[in-house]
């Protein structure tokens, strides 16, 4: 049972009472996954050794993408995806759209709405400013990952972009751009807030008329920020740490009580570590402001990074390989989780069932009702 668990265990109760009318079912959902995680209520999984017969019970995971206890393994197997798309030789860019305060209450209020029309946004600009002759001229590969914090765990929505620095045009020649420039990020900022502008006007008109004229002024700044990141496979690390959870993980807290949560950080621009106390409220209402709608999706491919392309991307990875002399690489096997390993003969034990709260209850002898099904 992890730290965060503990504290919604404990505070949860009180948090829906105060605040419950005003939370979304997909905030609530996650809470109660949360506090369910890796506790008899999730369910048990019996393990048997195959030496000896013993069996060892494990209690299991909620499984929901918010929860820092559940995405560690997921997170794993897809940093090894992305990083089997990686071409080599090739230098990648760093691109991250951000949104100006103005705007960060309706994205919060309008998440699945305006979230979405956010990365939309942000990706046909950077495709079409890609696709430029005087720039780049083709079609890129690219991944996109949703973020809506910050380090302190405050809202900001953004968006991260991993671009291959170069691209594939119209004939099918790979066309590399220079290795400390993709394209004018100041032309970036401006196509981007004309078409947030026009497509929110357009798609949702009521959400529009919400929103003060003066955001979309020229002077109004909206942040563009582009960096070459060498191979990428750093950037896909750090993405990686995110893509199953949110701004904290188990780790960051560091003591917690019934009045006050210590939670570590890094400053930043300096990356030095901090640490800030928060009340259990306003701990949980941090988190919570960052469960995504359901179904939403935060992470997005488009260019040579879409599935469709995915023998488009390794042709190219064997002919940039070839051309470097060096050997083709192959695609990556996930590793399988640490296996559970008996106490008395150290071999790993082999799963064998899947039990509810009341299925184990039976088991044990304690359940006086009748055998339920087993899953």
């Amino acid at each position: 049972m992890g730290k965060l668990g503990d504290i919604f265990r404990t505070h949860g109760s009180e948090y829906r009472r105060r605040f419950g009318d005003r939370m979304s079912s997909d905030q609530l959902k996650t809470m109660l996954a949360i506090e369910t995680c890796h506790t008899s209520e999730a369910g048990s999984a019996l393990w048997r050794c195959p030496g000896c017969g013993c069996g060892r019970f494990t209690y299991q995971g909620c499984g929901n993408r918010h929860c820092p206890s559940c995405g560690r393994t997921s997170a794993a197997k897809w940093l090894q995806k992305q990083c089997a798309l990686l071409l080599p030789g090739v230098t990648y860019h760093f691109v991250t759209f951000t949104l100006p305060e103005q705007l960060r209450r309706p994205v919060r209020s309008h998440p699945r709405e305006l979230l979405d029309h956010l990365m939309r946004t942000a990706s046909s600009t950077l495709l079409d400013m890609c696709a430029n002759p005087k720039w780049v001229g083709g079609v890129p590969g690219i991944t996109a990952v949703l973020h809506t914090w910050t380090r302190q765990g405050e809202y900001h929505p953004h968006v991260h972009f991993i671009i291959t620095g170069g691209a594939l045009d119209k004939e099918g020649i790979w066309r590399s751009s220079h290795p400390k420039f993709l394209v004018p990020v100041h032309a970036l900022s401006s196509v981007f807030r004309a078409r947030f502008r026009d497509g929110l006007k357009e798609n949702h008109p009521e959400l529009f008329a919400t929103i003060k004229p003066s955001v979309w002024k020229w002077k109004k700044k909206w942040v563009v920020h582009s960096k070459p990141v060498g191979s990428g496979q750093h950037t896909y690390r750090y993405l990686a740490r995110y893509v199953y959870q949110v701004f904290i993980s188990e780790s960051s807290i560091l003591q917690y009580d019934d009045k006050c949560i210590t939670v570590r950080y890094r400053k930043s621009g300096s990356n030095k570590p901090r640490t800030m106390r928060l009340k259990p409220m306003e701990f949980m209402r941090r988190f919570l402001q960052h469960v995504l709608p359901s179904r939403f999706c935060k992470v997005r491919h488009y260019g040579l990074h879409h599935s469709s392309k995915r023998k488009t991307i390794r042709l190219l990875q064997a002919a940039m390989s070839i051309a470097a002399g060096c050997d083709i690489p192959e695609i990556p096997e996930c590793d399988p989780p640490a296996p559970i390993t008996c106490p008395k003969c150290e071999i790993a034990m082999k799963f064998e069932q899947r039990y509810t709260k009341l299925q184990r209850l039976y088991f044990e002898g304690v359940s006086p009702r009748g055998p339920p099904q087993c899953r």
